[in-house]
């Protein structure tokens, strides 16, 4: 009569889920927040004393130097998350046999 698709469901429910987590990260990243940057006194007395271009270089500089790192770390998270199972299948047919 009626056969579960267990695997299949299970592909879909993987599916939404980082559908969902991309949809989480996109907002979360392109929501525009203006505290950032509050707390560096540096960056605050520099920015209050500068024109619209001073201000212009500055926000990019801050963006040069989060972005790449950023990006370097999520790209490190799903290699793991990714590879994760690799070493467990690999390690368990060796502690079956002892």
């Amino acid at each position: 009569m009626f056969r579960r698709r267990g695997p299949e469901k299970m592909r879909v429910n993987q599916r939404l889920q980082r559908i969902a987590i991309v949809s989480a990260l996109c907002g979360m990243f392109g929501a525009p927040l203006p505290a950032f940057a509050q707390g560096c006194a540096l960056c605050y007395t520099q920015a209050a004393s500068a024109g619209t271009r001073m201000i212009q270089a500055l926000q990019s500089g801050i963006l040069i130097l989060i972005v790449p790192p950023t990006v370097m770390s999520v790209f490190m998270i799903f290699i793991v998350y990714r590879k994760r199972n690799q070493f467990r299948q690999a390690d368990a047919p060796a502690s079956n046999r002892n």
